[in-house]
C-alpha cells in the first residue's frame, strides 16, 4: 500500500495567479504537476499515475485493432518536404539543425514517417488492411500557451493510422477506431459527443471530433437537442429562414445607386432603406496556385468570395472550398488592377471570371450558397462611392462555382430538423480523419494488387491528446473544493484516512487496506500525524473518487464513514462489509 507520509504530494491551498481553468488551478494545487516553462510540465507522482492509467487504457483498446509502434520525435526535413508539409506547417513546427547543417524537426505528428515506413515496406494487397500506433510525444511550437495542459508545446498523443486497400477497406478502418474511441472515452469517465469535423492541415474527405462540453474550451461545438445533430462550428451547416427578395427597380437591369461614404453593408443598407440580408459582401483575395513549370516558382490569381451582407466568411470553408490552397487578402494595387476601384465599393460585375474550377487563367469567383437562387441583390459596382441594384446570380454574373462558405449563427434551424441550433464551448480529446491519398501519393507508397497492378494505398488517421482526457474529466467533474475522477483514471481509487496516528486506529487503518487491496482496489493510506480538517481538505482536492474516515468512536462500534466524492453522500459502513460496500459502489 502507499502511505502518504512517504510521498511527494505537495498539495497547495491556492492556485496561481495566472492559472484560470479549473483544470489548471487544480493539477497544480493537487500536485499532480509543477510548471517547467510557458507550455511546459513536469507530472509528478499523482499526475504521473493518472497519465499511465488512461495511457494503458488507450493501449489495451487499441490493441483490438491495431500494432503498436514506437517512432522517433526527430525527423529529418526529407519526409515532411516529400508530403509538401515543410513549409505549409509554418512556425507551428519546432526546427533545429544538427551538428552537420541538416535540417531536423521535432515531430508534430507521424502520418510522414509511418508512410515512409509503408512505402519501403508494403508490396502486395496481401499485407493490407494495417493499422500502426504509437503513443508518443509531440511538439507544436504553440504562440501563446495556457489553461494548463489544454494548450501546451509538448503533449502525449496516441496516434494511430491505417492503410487499405480501396475507399470501402477505409471505411472499416474508420468505423474500427471511431468504436474504440468510445469504448476508450467511455472507460474514461467522460462524457463526450462525436463531432462532424473539418479536417484542417490534415487533408483528408470526412473527419469527425470527440469533445467535451466545458467553457475552458477553445472549439464551438453547433448542436440540435432534438435530433443529436452536432458539427464543429468550422464544419457545422444549418438551415435559413426564407428571406423576401426586393422588388426590381426601374427596368430590372443592373442600375447604379449613388452611396457616399457608405462603405460598411450595414452603412449601405441603411442608407438605401433595405435590409443586409439583400445585400452581398465582396470578399478579395489572392490564391496561390501550382509551381510554374519553367521556373519553379509558385503562381497565384485573384479569388473573390461573395456572401449575403449578413453573414461571416468561415476560413475553414473557404479552405475546404479550394482544396488547402494558401490565400492572402488583396493588397491596394491588386484590388484597384483588377476591380477599377477602390476597396469599399467592390462587385461582381465588369471582370471576366473563370466559367469553371478547371479554368486557371481567369479570377476565380466563388458565391455562397445562401445566394443561390436570390434575385434582386445590391453589390458594390466597382466605381467609387457607386453600389449597383439588380442582381441576380447566374444571369446578371456567373460564379465560377458554389461553395457553403458562412458561419453558423445560434439559433438558425438544424439542417436535419429545423429546430434552433445551440453554440457551446468545448474541449477536443480526439480527432479521426479519412486522409485519402494525400500522403500515400505524394510519398510515393504503392502495392501490387492481385492483378499485378500497382495501387497507391489510401490512408486515415486518428489521434488521442491523453493529458486531454485528464483535464477535460476534471473540468466536468469539480467543484470549490476539489476535483473527482473516476477509479480508471484516478491515481488511487480509495483514500483511507485514519483521524489519528495512535497504534489502534492506524493499525485497523492498514488491515483495512490490505483488504481492500487484496480485492483489487489501490488505496493511498493517509498515516500523516495531521488535523483532521487538513486530511479531508487534501483528500476532497486530489481527485480520489472514495474516501474511507477511520474515527475512534465509530471505529469502536466496529463502523468506518465511507465518501462518494462526486455526491458527497456519507454513509456507515460496517468494518467487516467495506469490501462488499465498495465493490458495490465501484460497480454502480
Amino acid at each position: 500500500m502507499h502511505r502518504w507520509s512517504r510521498l511527494f504530494i505537495p498539495t497547495l491551498r491556492e492556485a496561481p495567479a495566472d492559472a484560470e481553468v479549473a483544470s489548471h488551478k487544480f493539477l497544480i494545487r493537487a500536485g499532480y504537476i509543477r510548471q517547467l516553462a510557458a507550455g511546459l510540465y513536469s507530472f509528478l507522482f499523482l499526475g504521473q499515475r493518472s497519465m499511465l492509467k488512461i495511457t494503458n487504457i488507450v493501449r489495451e483498446e487499441m490493441d483490438r485493432i491495431g500494432q503498436e509502434f514506437h517512432l522517433p520525435a526527430l525527423h529529418p526535413r526529407e519526409v515532411w518536404e516529400a508530403s509538401g508539409r515543410w513549409q505549409a506547417m509554418g512556425d507551428n513546427m519546432f526546427r533545429l539543425k544538427d551538428r552537420g547543417g541538416r535540417d531536423l524537426c521535432l515531430g508534430m505528428t507521424a502520418e510522414e514517417v509511418m508512410t515512409e515506413i509503408a512505402r519501403k515496406e508494403l508490396r502486395s494487397y496481401k499485407q493490407l488492411p494495417q493499422i500502426w500506433y504509437q503513443i508518443q510525444q509531440k511538439f507544436r511550437d504553440e504562440p501563446r500557451p495556457k489553461s494548463g495542459l489544454l494548450r501546451v508545446r509538448q503533449f502525449t498523443m496516441k496516434d494511430s493510422y491505417s492503410f487499405d486497400l480501396d475507399a470501402s477497406g477505409l471505411d472499416v478502418s474508420y468505423r474500427k477506431h471511431y468504436d474504440t474511441y468510445c469504448r476508450i472515452f467511455d472507460r474514461c469517465g467522460l462524457k463526450y459527443v462525436a463531432v462532424e469535423a473539418h479536417s484542417g492541415a490534415m487533408g483528408g474527405s470526412q473527419s469527425h471530433e470527440f469533445m467535451v462540453s466545458t467553457d475552458a474550451g477553445e472549439d464551438l461545438v453547433v448542436s440540435c437537442a432534438n435530433c443529436a445533430y452536432a458539427a464543429n462550428l468550422e464544419k457545422a451547416t444549418s438551415k435559413l429562414g426564407p428571406v423576401e427578395d426586393l422588388s426590381p427597380s426601374g427596368n430590372g437591369e443592373p442600375e447604379l445607386a449613388h452611396t457616399p461614404e457608405q462603405k460598411t453593408i450595414d452603412d449601405v443598407a441603411r442608407f438605401l432603406g433595405v435590409s443586409p440580408k439583400n445585400t452581398v459582401k465582396t470578399l478579395a483575395y489572392m490564391m496561390t496556385e501550382s509551381a510554374d513549370p519553367k521556373t519553379g516558382e509558385l503562381r497565384s490569381r485573384p479569388l473573390v468570395v461573395l456572401m449575403r451582407g449578413d453573414h461571416m466568411l468561415n476560413e475553414a470553408k473557404l479552405s475546404g472550398a479550394i482544396g488547402g490552397k494558401e490565400y492572402r487578402p488583396m493588397q491596394d494595387e491588386e484590388i484597384r488592377e483588377l476591380f477599377h476601384s477602390p476597396a469599399g465599393y467592390l462587385g461582381p460585375l465588369n471582370v471576366e471570371w473563370a466559367k469553371n474550377e478547371a479554368d486557371s487563367t481567369q479570377p476565380f469567383l466563388l458565391v455562397e450558397e445562401a445566394l443561390r437562387g436570390r434575385r434582386n441583390l445590391i453589390a458594390g459596382a466597382n466605381k467609387e462611392e457607386y453600389h449597383v441594384k439588380n442582381l441576380t446570380p447566374g444571369e446578371t454574373f456567373h460564379p465560377t462555382a458554389w461553395a457553403d462558405l458562412r458561419t453558423v449563427v445560434e439559433g438558425e434551424g438544424c439542417p436535419r430538423c429545423g429546430l434552433p441550433l445551440k453554440i457551446s464551448k468545448a474541449v477536443e480529446i480526439g480527432h479521426i480523419f479519412k486522409l485519402g491519398y494525400k500522403y500515400s501519393e505524394s510519398m510515393g507508397a504503392c502495392v501490387l494488387d492481385e492483378y499485378g497492378k500497382e495501387v497507391t494505398p489510401i490512408m486515415g488517421s486518428y489521434g488521442i491528446g491523453i493529458e486531454r482526457i485528464l483535464t477535460a474529466c476534471i473540468e466536468q467533474n469539480h467543484d470549490q473544493d476539489g476535483f473527482w475522477l473516476p477509479a480508471s483514471i484516478a491515481p488511487f481509487a480509495v483514500i483511507l484516512s485514519p483521524l489519528s496516528t495512535s497504534d489502534d486506529l492506524l493499525n485497523g487503518a492498514v488491515e483495512m487496506a490490505s483488504r481492500l487491496e487484496r480485492a483489487g482496489f489501490e488505496v493511498l493510506l493517509d498515516d500523516r500525524d495531521e488535523r483532521p480538517g487538513v486530511k479531508f481538505k487534501d483528500a476532497d482536492l486530489i481527485g480520489v473518487p472514495y474516501r474511507i474516515t477511520v474515527g475512534s468512536k465509530k471505529f469502536a462500534e466496529g463502523k468506518v464513514e465511507v465518501l462518494v466524492r462526486a455526491s458527497k453522500r456519507k454513509e456507515d459502513v460496517a468494518i467487516s462489509a467495506v469490501v462488499e460496500h465498495m465493490k458495490k459502489l465501484a460497480q454502480s
